[in-house]
């Protein structure tokens, strides 16, 4: 039997208040922050804002049609991909055509369809890890296929997006392949480090995560701007930031650093996109 609406909106909020938590958090090197644009021209953080608030009605659309959902796994991918191009068009009509979130919104759709699927048959909040991780199960089962499938027949297309340019020069599948692996970067990176550390203030704990992920995800924003050598960069640099900032001087140092992307124009969007999946996944496991 579907749940009522009640523990769908929770759900849904948590989505949009994860959101929210990413754009607000500051300062992050070369990305929208409170503080300023970093590496953007074209947006800041009142273009967040903007976009999160076109986004989160379809939120909870999304949670509602997993949880209404009773054929496959795959059958439910194609009924959320369809209502993420509607959310996508609204996020656009609110941003001016400025692209804030469609890496976001498409993981959040499957997510939170997958969420939504689960909490129909387990009744379970707060998730516990094992929810989490038979969610990410579930997502893995509605995403099967998903990159064999979508950049098929590239060589015959006469425009290319650049993920797609990616995969065809790199094999980059981006967040694509995040999906169709059940998003092992969430379940063995991101949500370990947050539930190890719960305790810890939470801004840090999140500038600490964001450094984690740029210093280990193959992030498709940063290859487009500067290419492969630009991000194996950016990961090394994350990786000494992560080491150096154990004297205490974090946000000092992200300060710095932030500086430095903004002249390289290089903007870590997939991490970011990444944090606020696990900052949702975490609001639902109750660590904050």
């Amino acid at each position: 039997m579907n749940l009522t609406n009640e523990p769908l909106t929770y759900i849904a909020n948590q989505a949009e208040k994860a959101l929210l938590y990413e754009v607000a958090l500051s300062p992050k090197p070369g990305l929208v922050d409170r503080y300023n644009s970093g590496a953007h021209d074209d947006m800041d953080f009142y273009t967040f804002i903007e976009s999160i608030v076109s986004l989160t009605p379809y939120l909870l659309q999304y949670v509602q049609l997993g949880n209404e959902h009773e054929g496959s796994p795959i059958e439910l991918f194609d009924k959320v991909r369809k209502l993420g191009m509607q959310a996508e068009k609204a996020m656009l009509k609110a941003t001016k055509n400025i692209n804030t979130h469609k890496g976001a919104n498409f993981s959040f759709a499957v997510l939170l369809a997958a969420t939504g699927f689960y909490v129909n048959h387990a009744e379970q909040l707060p998730f516990t890890e094992k929810d989490t991780e038979k969610v990410f199960a579930y997502a893995k089962a509605m995403s099967h296929g998903l990159v064999t499938h979508d950049f098929a027949n590239l060589d015959a297309k006469p425009a290319l997006s650049y993920g797609e340019k990616l995969f065809l020069e790199y094999g980059i599948t981006g967040i694509r392949g995040e999906a169709e692996a059940g998003y092992p970067i969430l379940s063995e990176l991101v949500l370990p480090f947050l539930r190890a550390n719960r305790n810890r203030p939470t801004e840090e704990l999140l500038l600490e995560n964001l450094l984690l992920l740029m210093s280990e995800v193959e992030d498709a924003n940063i290859i487009h701007r500067g290419g492969i050598a630009s991000w194996q960069l950016v990961k090394s640099e994350a990786k000494q930031l992560l080491q150096d900032s154990k004297e205490g001087n974090l946000k000092e140092l992200l300060y710095h650093y932030d500086e430095i992307l903004i002249q390289r124009h290089l903007s870590p969007g997939g991490a970011a996109d990444l944090l606020a999946l696990g900052i949702f996944f975490a609001k639902l496991e109750n660590l904050f």
